[in-house]
């Protein structure tokens, strides 16, 4: 007979790269207090990682050692299992429209749940919670909107400006359809795109 540690790494080794490991999935292999003894000796050896409270991940193994899974994975798998909406920060939208230069050095999500960090071996992943109007838009239309939150109202202007240059007009359209869904100081900014394009 195996013992519940055996039996939570195999269950753990069967799992998809990125996919958080909760003690409650594991209540069929034994007791809650055998499953919890069985994960946190499992941490201590190195064979699974604990991310954050609750969460444990299996360590990925490559012909140059192990290594923490990839982060967008992880995040996409917690945001499927929990029923959240995670979405990139908004200096990484910025970055990525070109409104600018700055790249960010850690990785940061909003999420429409709680705030909490995620250790992934070295790294540490940031999930903000953010109000629903910067995670509930479609992708292209909500990372403008989160890049214009990031930079706030003081470079809005100049921001959007940009955009009119960049962005095709049916992109400007949708995004200035979505005024009703944003802040006051951010929606009026946004009505720059219609009154003026």
């Amino acid at each position: 007979m195996t013992s519940v540690m055996e039996q939570v790494l195999e269950y753990a080794s069967q799992m998809p790269e990125g996919r958080p490991l909760a003690a409650k999935e594991l209540l069929h292999l034994g007791s809650r207090a055998a499953v919890d003894q069985s994960l946190s000796r499992l941490v201590r050896s190195g064979a699974l990682l604990r991310a954050g409270r609750g969460v444990y991940l299996k360590p990925v193994e490559s012909q140059f050692g192990t290594r923490a899974p990839m982060s967008m994975k992880v995040v996409q798998e917690l945001a499927a299992r929990r029923g959240e909406t995670i979405v990139p920060h908004g200096a990484v939208a910025a970055n990525a429209l070109g409104l600018t230069t700055q790249v960010p050095t850690r990785e940061v999500y909003l999420t429409s749940g709680p705030t909490r960090r995620l250790k992934l071996g070295s790294q540490v992943v940031e999930l903000r919670h953010a109000p629903r109007w910067q995670h509930a838009l479609p992708q292209g239309v909500g990372n403008v909107v989160r890049a214009l939150a990031w930079m706030g109202p003081g470079k809005t202007r100049e921001a959007i400006q940009k955009l009119k240059s960049t962005l095709p007009p049916n992109e400007l359209a949708a995004i200035a359809s979505t005024r009703a869904q944003l802040p006051t100081w951010m929606a009026q900014e946004i009505s720059g795109l219609v009154t003026h394009a």
